[in-house]
């Protein structure tokens, strides 16, 4: 059943569902060639919190393959498919 019901979605759509979460990663890195030099990157992909195996095997594959040393990572992520949110208004202002 499952299988007739996502046959034809995109898969995002449906790790979405399965409260995987949008995440962006801003990486600092020294420079190889002038250790001293910070250097910044910017990557975004799905990944499931709080483990985040995506992003700890691009890091794994960073310190592997890649000659500049991290500095720092900082990560943010937000669910893009949640409940709606719904405000009351308590007042209403009309101008003519």
């Amino acid at each position: 059943m499952h299988d007739d019901v996502t046959r034809g979605v995109d898969d995002d759509f449906t790790r979405r569902l399965q409260d995987w979460r949008m995440l962006t990663a801003e990486v600092l890195y020294h420079m190889p060639d002038h250790p001293h030099v910070l250097q910044s990157f910017t990557w975004q992909t799905l990944d499931v919190p709080p483990r985040f195996p995506r992003l700890i095997g691009f890091l794994d594959f960073w310190s592997h393959s890649i000659e500049g040393m991290l500095h720092s990572v900082r990560i943010m992520h937000d669910a893009l498919i949640r409940p709606a949110e719904y405000r009351f208004v308590d007042r209403e202002l009309r101008l003519n």
